[in-house]
């Protein structure tokens, strides 16, 4: 069975606390959260503070999502923040300072993964896999929500599952960008074991039939 995490990206900022409990009362799993630094990406979100707040509205796992760059600057701060997941992107940083990141983001007791653009292949991650919990692969160019699904990103899933079962068989693999209760088939066949949808969740009409979807 996939997990599914509601990016609060989408949500009613002005009633997170009350959008981040109807993810846990409609069955989802993890509450996903885009941080976006203007530089990284061309978009600005959320930060520590936010974390912070809704840290403790919620029990479920904080999937906290770092688009920005250099993360290993603000690694340890996301994490005391109360982040459960942490993903960093390869591109965003130096090899050496992604892996350092890895490192510190365990040291911290937190779970550690990579993400990788639509335009960065999966053998771009093969240094990293053997320190990664988990691996996102985004499905539309980071920085906005309600972006189209890109299923030429499937061939990537499908080999990064393939250097994963050679390299580090735990690590899962997660998708973000355009999942909806149609395209999340197609990433689930390809190896996808969680699930990121911000729009077509919050748009749902009914969002616990969204959720029993794409769990299924």
């Amino acid at each position: 069975m996939a997990k599914l995490a509601p990016s609060i990206l989408s949500a009613d900022f002005a009633n997170l606390e009350r959008d981040i409990h109807d993810i846990e009362h409609n069955g989802a799993d993890w509450v996903h959260v885009d941080v976006m630094d203007g530089i990284f990406v061309p978009n600005i979100s959320i930060g520590i503070p936010v974390v912070q707040a809704i840290r403790p509205v919620t029990g479920l796992p904080l999937d906290v999502h770092l688009m920005i760059d250099r993360p290993i600057r603000y690694a340890e701060q996301f994490v005391k923040a109360g982040a459960d997941w942490l993903t960093i992107h390869i591109e965003a940083d130096q090899p050496a300072n992604i892996l350092a990141c890895l490192d510190k983001i365990h040291q911290l007791g937190c779970k550690a993964a990579i993400s990788l653009k639509p335009g960065t292949p999966a053998e771009a991650a093969s240094v990293y896999l053997p320190k990664c919990d988990m691996v996102l692969v985004m499905t539309v160019e980071p920085g906005f929500g309600g972006q189209k699904f890109m299923a030429d990103m499937m061939p990537k899933l499908r080999r990064l599952r393939q250097m994963l079962d050679e390299i580090n068989p735990g690590c899962i693999l997660e998708v973000d960008g355009g999942v909806d209760s149609a395209t999340c088939a197609l990433c689930k066949e390809n190896g996808a074991e969680v699930l990121v949808a911000g729009s077509a969740y919050f748009k749902a009409a009914d969002r616990q039939a969204f959720v029993r979807t794409v769990r299924a």
